[in-house]
């Protein structure tokens, strides 16, 4: 009997930059209530922080790839 060959495990999807900082506005407009605990506001803030970091290298990577096709156009 032929046993089917164990699936491999699908990469873990990158968030796309859309949703990463819709996700971050939402985080801001909760950190900005009154009404939330320090430990809310702790766990929201690295969530944040890391959203954040996560934007900026989308950016930085389409920017590179931009001055890539521009160098590329230009010969």
């Amino acid at each position: 009997m032929i046993s089917p060959s164990p699936k491999k495990p699908e990469p873990p999807k990158k968030p796309d930059f859309e949703r990463s900082l819709a996700r971050l506005e939402e985080v801001v407009r909760r950190l900005e209530s009154p009404q939330l605990s320090l430990d809310d506001a702790m766990k929201l803030f690295e969530e944040g922080v890391a959203l954040s970091r996560e934007c900026q290298k989308q950016l930085e990577e389409a920017e590179g790839r931009v001055e890539i096709l521009l160098k590329e156009s230009e010969s």
